[in-house]
């Protein structure tokens, strides 16, 4: 089969592979739509992979081709997305449910083989199905939507609140989605990107803010009609919008970030102290899992996908690349701010 197999720092390149061999509990998926991850471009532009020669990938969907013979819940022909966590199911933190915390965890697309490649064997753990009615580009997005779901999850969360969404990217614009199924009286997103924010309103935000006005702290509380908001949700993981989010936030709130900062932050003690004297809740969210596993983060996409609550814009697609062409789509991100949007390899 075809493979895009990073060889080395910028030194990836479509080679032709042996086919994988499924064990009597795994599935055998030929990959239809896979999607390159903002963690993707580190491994392949700079030096962030484990290991030498690797198949990346972990945002996917695709088609059951084979089925081991314990497998009893997929068939061959059903519609997946891959589930790219692989949790040890041993240790304390697997036992209570905390998937993501565990400490001998392996992961599609990084730690072992990915789906940037015709096919990929899958423990039958690894994969959930989707409605027919759900293409297979969508299903590529299973991933990052329930990111945002699960930091959604991580707070307190309840409706009627005024939910601020920090970045206007693809876990913003699901973030924003999940808010307002879950009954926020207002959702606003902030970004510095004109045309994200028109993004996220077509898919259901009631305010945008572009945080490159010098007012926009003023013109985000007037449209809410308050001082602060209920919920603030960080998914850039970039200094200016860390920061913001300890500006927004209203007296006694729920702060999360779900994007993850490359760099070292330094916050002035005034800025920081606003945790203290507002009192509101400060927390993180790693990775998209709870249990039984993989989670309600998976079960509620499919579910949601599939009955048209939680909508999918393509111009959350900014190109799509076959795999004989994987070294043009990671020269698309040699120029800082160029992709706006997924860049998907289908098959």
């Amino acid at each position: 089969m075809k493979a895009a197999v990073l060889h080395n720092s910028r030194d990836i390149r479509c080679d032709v592979v042996e086919n994988p061999v499924i064990n009597e509990d795994e599935i055998l998926v030929k990959v239809k739509a896979a999607g390159i991850c903002g963690s993707d471009i580190p491994r392949v532009l700079g030096n962030a992979a484990h290991s030498y020669p690797v198949i990346l990938g972990h945002e996917f969907s695709g088609e059951v081709t084979s089925v081991g013979s314990k497998v009893n819940n997929f068939s061959i022909g059903d519609r997946i997305a891959g589930v790219p966590l692989v949790p040890c199911m041993k240790c304390d933190d697997c036992q209570n449910g905390n998937y993501s915390q565990c400490g001998y965890y392996s992961f599609i697309g990084s730690r072992q083989q990915g789906a940037f490649a015709e096919y990929i064997k899958l423990n039958s753990r690894q994969a959930v199905k989707f409605d027919k009615s759900v293409s297979f580009e969508v299903g590529a997005f299973f991933e990052p939507a329930t990111v945002a779901l699960h930091g959604l999850m991580r707070v307190d969360y309840k409706g009627g609140g005024n939910v601020a969404i920090l970045g206007g990217g693809t876990i913003g614009l699901f973030c924003a989605q999940w808010a307002r199924i879950f009954g926020a009286a207002t959702v606003t997103v902030f970004d510095v990107d004109n045309d994200r924010l028109e993004l996220v309103k077509e898919t259901g935000a009631d305010f945008t803010v572009n945080t490159g006005s010098p007012d926009f702290r003023e013109k985000a509380f007037s449209q809410i009609n308050a001082a602060g908001f209920d919920y603030v949700y960080e998914t850039a993981g970039v200094d200016a919008t860390m920061k913001i989010a300890f500006e927004i936030a209203g007296k006694k709130s729920n702060v999360c970030f779900i994007g993850t900062s490359p760099r070292d932050l330094t916050f002035p003690h005034q800025l920081f102290e606003l945790m203290n004297r507002k009192e509101f809740i400060l927390t993180g969210s790693w990775m998209s899992y709870s249990a039984p596993f993989p989670g309600r983060e998976w079960t509620l996409t499919g579910q949601y996908f599939a009955d048209g609550r939680l909508k999918f814009n393509e111009k959350l697609i900014y190109k799509k690349y076959s795999i004989d062409d994987v070294r043009d789509a990671f020269a698309e991100f040699e120029t800082p701010g160029k992709v706006k949007g997924k860049i998907l390899l289908v098959f």
